[in-house]
């Protein structure tokens, strides 16, 4: 926690869950899975199997969101850089670590290193993306926190010119009440001299949304079934993955892509660990995540509610991806 490198041999901010926190997160997908319309939460897409999927999905043609937002960052990084003038940089939901290297890039040319706090719920692509880092970038000091976002951002350290990073339109997996709950935390944790670097999708046509949400490849379909694998090792589970299929679909109203898996015949499974025993009729679904679609007058009003402002605006030639800049708002 003294912002030393974390080290495989040393992993201080790595440490295990605590057995209240398990029982907690048990409690939590129980709720979940018994809701009328049963929900896995997202972050059981990414364990090390899900981690790998998602970074072949980011390659595909039909995912546009990830080379659109590298192209935005690579032409505004020095602007974000001259505005936000950070201390410290601090990566939420990190992943392999790719973008974070365009704005170390402008830190570097912009003179002064800082300190870089990566978290993410993932500890092997944590541990392997600060051990790239650390060998490319070894003026800077990283240091890894194994977390979720949504209860961990008082590891982050204090406010005081960081520039916090929130990249690939992670804020619109959340549901909007999560999402003022996430802003309104981060909010009451930054100063005037911190601001967030938000990317976010933005509304455009629900072909082009659904096809990048069930690529004909494949590679979609299998990351969205991996989490009924996740689901099996952790709560000792019998979900039989060839009872479901994958769909994706576009909701208009609500401006957002919702995954589901769908039953392919009737079945049941157990989850031991949480004592729950789930029967499923063929054609039921269960929503496995949500991707919300913004407009800029959308998330400024979705900042606004959390007393958060967008100070800066970046996006592409064809607007289908922003970077915004955001502070707190002064009163």
């Amino acid at each position: 926690m003294d912002g030393s490198p974390v080290r495989k041999d040393a992993p201080e901010d790595l440490a295990p869950r605590s057995s209240t926190r398990l029982i907690d997160e048990g409690a939590a997908l129980r709720a979940s899975l018994l809701q009328e319309l049963p929900e896995i939460p997202a972050r059981y897409l990414y364990d090390d199997t899900g981690s790998e999927l998602f970074e072949r999905i980011t390659g595909l043609s039909v995912y546009y969101q990830t080379r659109t937002e590298i192209s935005i960052l690579e032409r505004a990084a020095a602007d974000i850089v001259a505005h936000a003038r950070p201390r410290h940089l601090v990566e939420l939901g990190s992943g392999a670590g790719r973008k974070i290297r365009i704005l170390l890039d402008a830190l570097r040319a912009d003179g002064p290193s800082v300190t870089c706090t990566m978290l993410d719920i993932n500890e092997l692509f944590l541990l392997q993306s600060i051990d790239r880092l650390s060998a490319d970038y070894p003026e800077f000091v990283f240091r890894g926190v194994v977390g979720n976002f949504m209860t961990d951002l008082g590891r982050l350290g204090p406010a005081g010119g960081r520039l916090v990073v929130f990249f690939a339109g992670t804020v619109g997996n959340l549901h909007p009440d999560e999402r003022r709950s996430f802003l309104g935390d981060l909010a009451q944790r930054m100063d005037d001299a911190d601001a967030l670097l938000l990317g976010v999708d933005l509304v455009k046509d629900p072909a082009r949304l659904e096809a990048a949400y069930d690529d004909p490849e494949g590679v979609t379909a299998a990351f969205n079934l991996n989490v009924l694998s996740v689901l099996n090792r952790r709560f000792a589970g019998n979900f039989d993955t060839s009872a479901f299929r994958h769909r994706a679909f576009y909701d208009r109203k609500n401006a957002w892509i919702e995954m589901r898996l769908v039953a392919t015949r009737k079945n049941e499974v157990c989850l031991d660990a949480l004592g729950l025993r789930l029967a499923f009729d063929k054609g039921a679904e269960i929503r496995t995540e949500l991707s919300c679609k913004f407009t800029r007058a959308s998330l400024e009003a979705s900042a606004g509610e959390a007393g958060l402002t967008i100070d800066r605006w970046y996006t592409d030639p064809a607007d289908l991806f922003a970077l915004a800049l955001v502070r707190r708002r002064r009163s």
